[in-house]
């Protein structure tokens, strides 16, 4: 079954970077279109950025500080956090990317990032 594990977390400093990473398996990696996804405390789980067979996709709070890659030959999803701002700290989670993406039921254990002083 799919499963997906994700790293690269952990507690940083304001303008700092990460790089975190998810392992796909189970499923066709090269065909899915995939994204990352974080939920605060307190908050919904929200869409931060995506990656499909046309491009890319960001959201506002996010756009020209992170960037979102992909490796089909390692089954592996990318997220490049750069700047990072303290509005950043959630639980990070990869999935795919769909239209329906609130509705899935299955999530992998995420990673977290802190961003503090």
């Amino acid at each position: 079954q799919v499963q997906f594990v994700e790293s690269g977390g952990g507690l940083v400093q304001p303008g700092g970077s990460l790089r975190l990473s998810c392992v796909a398996s189970g499923i066709i990696f090269s065909i899915h279109s995939m994204g990352w996804y974080r939920q605060a405390p307190g908050k919904q789980r929200e869409l931060v950025a995506a990656i499909t067979g046309g491009g890319t996709y960001y959201a506002d709070s996010v756009k020209g500080r992170f960037s979102i890659s992909r490796d089909n030959a390692k089954n592996t999803v990318y997220l490049q956090m750069n700047n990072i701002r303290p509005e950043d700290t959630a639980v990070y989670y990869c999935n795919f990317n769909g239209v329906t993406w609130r509705a899935y039921t299955y999530w992998g254990q995420g990673t977290q990032v802190t961003v503090s002083s």
